[in-house]
């Protein structure tokens, strides 16, 4: 068989991931200085305290609100900049942040102006009498869905289309807490200053959003016009379909980032699924390989040719932007071959300095097995498939392996693992101790980088 081998796409120049930070550590301190400007500091020093720190917990809620809004609203530079594993904790660390933020400005809000009559007759007369609080509480009320099913254990227990379309709430939330801060929020309209930040925070969030999560796959869809060309069984389970389209080569897209996917053929197409490029792109077809998990996954075995296909991205960091010819080491655990596969074909290693590391539960489940046979004959890469169950909870290997530790294993199956550039995808707690191990065995943590199979 023959695999195109692609050369890589030139994208634009990452941002400093320390922009990102200082920028968020920013608003924070420009709503500090405004609550201040607001008499915040006199009201926290004198008889007024708990409505004083109500006032100021509930427009860091905000903010941080809004921020959270904008790591997950797939600005092209931000995504760049950090990775979508590193914006996806950020979005839960905020979101849970602003969520506690929120409850305490509930109580303390509730606790100034209740000044020592029942709580929750004052609660339900702020929420029925002032302007735009019954909106508010609707929209907390929304937030809390969200914050309860994003919880890790309740995420294990639904299905990834149910969790995406519950995280859709947030965005009603959002604009549901809007009305109240315009109407009874002092710290929102108190001064121009302070009027002047927040629309600019709220239309940038809500800008962002349109441009980014609608109006630029509607132009890349209108553009490019994908269609499912092919479908082909690799294996159990699993299932390889090619796509083609318009233009495909002015497509900004690199081996190893992976999209958002519609397929229109019938109920469902509404939500998107996260697939992965298993094959370099070049000029004219895409490909995906998608594993049998779930209602969105299953409905790939069944597609025809011809049809219509709607996708967002492209996503992820997982590419060979950084890559400056040293040796490479690639670590794939299930379907996490996809992307790592994809690489193989844009990398321009030398014959010989790359180790492809497969992990599977059974040697029935090592998929792309003839691709594979050509990446070892003709580019010299050396294939080391690890079978079986894992060694322990907290190891990458396989349970024959269980008395080698995790570093020294990979010096064993990839000696030049020192001086490798490392890929590392999978699920997310195999993923962090596959890295773990790239790391004590020497390989600077800039040097290596992830994708998490994980939402």
């Amino acid at each position: 068989m023959t695999v195109t081998v692609a050369p890589a796409v030139q994208l634009p120049r990452r941002a400093t991931p320390g922009v990102g930070t200082t920028a968020a550590a920013l608003s924070l301190l420009i709503v500090t200085g405004l609550w201040v400007g607001n008499g915040g500091l006199s009201d926290l020093t004198s008889g007024d305290a708990i409505t004083a720190i109500g006032r100021l917990t509930g427009l860091y809620a905000s903010d941080l609100l809004l921020i959270q809004v904008l790591l997950m609203a797939r600005i092209p530079v931000v995504e760049r900049a950090f990775g979508q594993d590193r914006l996806a904790r950020w979005h839960r660390w905020t979101g849970f942040t602003s969520f506690w933020l929120m409850v305490l400005h509930i109580v303390t809000i509730t606790g100034g102006y209740a000044a020592g009559a029942n709580f929750f007759v004052t609660l339900w007369d702020l929420i029925w009498t002032y302007p735009g609080m019954l909106l508010a509480a609707a929209g907390a009320l929304a937030l809390v869905m969200v914050v309860a099913t994003s919880i890790r254990a309740a995420r294990r227990k639904l299905r990834y289309e149910s969790w995406h379309l519950l995280h859709l709430y947030a965005y009603l939330g959002v604009g549901l807490a809007l009305p109240h801060q315009i109407w009874t929020g002092a710290d929102f309209t108190g001064t121009a200053w302070a009027r002047a930040y927040w629309w600019a925070l709220y239309l940038a969030a809500a800008g962002a959003v349109l441009a980014y999560r609608i109006g630029l796959p509607v132009l890349r869809n209108r553009k490019h016009r994908l269609t499912v060309s092919r479908v082909v069984a690799e294996g159990p389970g699993l299932t390889s379909v090619y796509l083609t389209g318009d233009r495909l080569a002015e497509l900004p897209v690199r081996a190893g980032q992976f999209f958002g996917w519609r397929f229109l053929d019938g109920p469902g197409w509404t939500r998107a699924n996260p697939f992965s490029l298993s094959a370099t792109p070049h000029g004219d077809t895409l490909r995906i390989t998608v594993k049998d998990s779930g209602d969105g996954s299953s409905r790939v075995a069944r597609l025809e040719p011809g049809t219509r296909v709607l996708f967002e991205g492209p996503y992820g960091k997982l590419t060979g932007e950084s890559y400056a010819g040293e040796p490479v080491v690639l670590m794939a655990c299930g379907i996490g071959i996809t992307p790592l596969l994809s690489l193989l074909g844009e990398l321009p290693y030398r014959d010989g300095d790359a180790t492809l590391v497969y992990r599977a539960r059974t040697e029935a489940d090592l998929a792309f097995r003839s691709e594979l046979e050509w990446f070892e004959a003709r580019r010299g890469v050396r294939i080391v498939p690890l079978t079986g169950p894992r060694a322990r909870s907290a190891s990458w290997l396989p349970g024959e392996l269980a008395g080698t530790g995790d570093a020294e294993a990979l010096r064993q199956v990839a000696p030049q693992i020192a001086e490798s550039r490392v890929y590392i995808c999978g699920p997310e707690e195999w993923a962090a101790t596959a890295r773990a191990a790239a790391i004590a065995a020497g390989v600077p943590a800039d040097r290596v980088h992830t994708e998490l199979f994980a939402w």
